[in-house]
């Protein structure tokens, strides 16, 4: 990737994407986030740690299931998995967790948070909650309860959201300073978040799909929103480094000239 200019303020979104599928997802999440104000590229394995560094945010976006293996289990039977992408994205995380950089999961998205963090997954939700309702669609048809007083909760300004159904795997045990942030009917977790102030949310379904419902665009405003602060803090002190090394160039030519003004001789 090019390196982008350190004064430049439009917020650019990593978007994580399997690189033989989910040209929808990603279809979508560019629409979206272009719509909000940002600069959205693709990132697919395998790529350079670099590809973190100029980043205001990290959306990471659906696909395959998580490897079990990277949760201590083994995996089912007939497993669909992306190895390459699962090191892609625990990568990253790795890379950026500890910034301020807002981190945003849909789906598998919100599975890799929890896997990076110490947390485990089920592998069949319908084999751990016998109540879950059996569901796929691309529509709004799942209600969710939130949880009040989360981060998520306050984003959406009420208590349950509808969302969407395309995912076979979900939360178990909860990773480090993880939490729930809202649960279906049938007790499946459907959000996570993490303690704190930091963008870190993990939601189970495809919001990019549904946002042209408000409830959806507040969760992307608010993610973007953050990314546009971050990229502001970036160019601030982009701006602040740059005076500096100025300073400091110009500081040591009037140096460079004092010395040679020493080393004369005069008459």
């Amino acid at each position: 990737m090019r390196r982008r200019d350190p004064l430049d303020r439009v917020p650019l979104i990593g978007v994580t994407t399997s690189r033989n599928r989910g040209w929808r997802m990603w279809a979508a999440a560019w629409l979206v986030l272009k719509l909000q104000g940002c600069r959205p590229i693709r990132i697919q394995a395998p790529q350079d740690d670099a590809v973190w560094e100029d980043l205001d945010g990290l959306l990471i976006g659906g696909g395959d299931d998580v490897e079990a293996e990277l949760y201590g289990l083994e995996p089912l039977p007939n497993t669909k998995i992306d190895p390459e992408r699962d090191a892609l994205e625990m990568a990253g995380l790795a890379a950026l967790w500890d910034s301020a950089m807002p981190i945003l999961g849909t789906c598998r998205g919100s599975q890799i948070m929890n896997v990076f963090r110490g947390g485990t997954l089920h592998q069949d939700i319908y084999a751990a909650y016998e109540r879950a309702r059996r569901m796929r669609t691309v529509l709004p048809l799942k209600r969710v309860r939130l949880e009040p007083q989360t981060q998520l909760a306050r984003i959406i300004g009420r208590g349950a959201i509808d969302v969407n159904a395309l995912h076979n795997q979900s939360v178990d045990r909860l990773g480090d300073e993880m939490v729930v942030s809202g649960r279906d009917s049938g007790g499946v977790v459907q959000s996570t978040e993490t303690k704190g102030d930091r963008f870190r949310i993990g939601v189970q379904w495809h919001p990019e799909f549904l946002f042209y419902r408000s409830a959806h665009w507040r969760l992307f405003r608010a993610f973007t929103d953050a990314a546009k602060a971050y990229a502001a803090t970036k160019a601030r002190v982009g701006a602040e480094t740059h005076i500096a090394l100025a300073d400091s160039r110009a500081g040591s030519v009037k140096n460079k000239e004092s010395l040679q003004n020493l080393k004369e001789p005069s008459n």
